[in-house]
């Protein structure tokens, strides 16, 4: 069975720090494009960070850069996302999501481009 087996997530100051990790199982995982995504309450599902390109560049949604940083360890089979600096904005839900489409820079991720997803893991930051 595929699994995707997300963990990190926690309650933390602004300006505070998490990283999160995501085990996935079940799949030849180097073969799989990657990502986050995150849902805060009444809004929709969003792209974070997604490495999902054949020259393994990353993606970063404008709200995140500078202070996410996704990596992928294909010996443990994980994900990870690394969220420094973290404001009450980036409350939600995260996802990690898996693929086996590869994309070409500058496409414009959405939820419905991975298949495979996690349970989420629930960050929350206050002021």
């Amino acid at each position: 069975d595929v699994q995707l087996q997300a963990s990190g997530g926690g309650l933390v100051q602004a300006g505070g720090s998490l990283r999160l990790s995501c085990v996935v199982s079940g799949v030849t995982f180097d073969d799989y494009a990657i990502g986050w995504f995150r849902q805060a309450p009444g809004k929709e599902r969003e792209a974070v960070s997604c490495i999902a390109t054949t020259d393994d560049s990353t993606y970063y949604a404008d709200s995140v850069k500078g202070r996410f940083t996704m990596s992928r360890d294909n010996a443990k089979n994980t994900m990870y996302l690394q969220m420094n600096n973290l404001k009450p904005d980036d409350t939600a839900l995260y996802y990690c999501a898996a693929d086996r489409t590869w994309y070409s820079e500058n496409h414009v991720y959405t939820p419905a481009d991975f298949d495979l997803w996690g349970q989420g893991t629930l960050v929350t930051v206050s002021s």
